[in-house]
């Protein structure tokens, strides 16, 4: 008569699965996504859009980045390090600079008639350009009418933007819209 092979014990295969879940749950990191906290704008028709889409070309501050994440800031080579500042004085326009976007008169609460900027910032990236560059183009471009807005709030109320009621940060959103225009990422080149 054969042998019977013995069988191996199975009752505590499960328990032991599940502490190998629990454990590799417990012991893994993950990498925590960064992104961007973006409202869309809202719906426009096809004549408005028309109308929108005829902005002179000194009203949009030009930011290119290739896929070797250079910078071409109007047609210039730039630093990310020096984006902000050059966004800043574009969308501020404080001397009225004729190379620089237009102002029109506007009635804002908490500020009477002011001269608001039709600036209008428009980036576009290459389609290899590295994750890391594109935000940290982008959070320069945001920083800009951040610190634009926190200026105004100082100057106007005395107080941070952040500590302003939402009548007051409205206003100040309406002297400093944020336009930030990104135009689909594409093969723009770079070595």
């Amino acid at each position: 008569m054969a042998r019977k092979t013995p069988e191996i014990p199975s009752a505590s295969l499960a328990d032991i699965a599940f502490m190998l879940l629990i454990f590799f749950l417990v012991t893994t990191t993950m990498d925590v996504d960064s992104g961007l906290e973006r409202r869309l704008p809202q719906w426009v028709d096809e004549e408005q859009l028309q109308d929108d889409q005829q902005i002179k070309e000194r009203n949009v501050f030009v930011v290119l980045v290739n896929r070797n994440n250079d910078l071409l800031v109007e047609g210039e080579y730039a630093e990310i390090e020096n984006l902000r500042e050059r966004a800043k004085e574009f969308m501020a326009n404080p001397y009225d600079d004729e190379s620089l976007p237009e102002k029109e008169p506007v009635q804002v609460p908490y500020f009477g008639e002011v001269m608001v900027t039709k600036g209008v910032i428009s980036l576009r990236n290459d389609l290899d350009t590295k994750y890391g560059t594109y935000i940290a183009v982008q959070n320069e471009l945001v920083g800009a009418i951040n610190e634009l807005r926190e200026e105004l709030s100082q100057q106007q109320f005395g107080k941070s933007y952040n500590d302003l009621d939402k009548e007051q940060q409205d206003a100040v959103r309406e002297v400093y819209p944020s336009r930030i225009s990104e135009a689909e990422p594409k093969k723009v080149g770079g070595n």
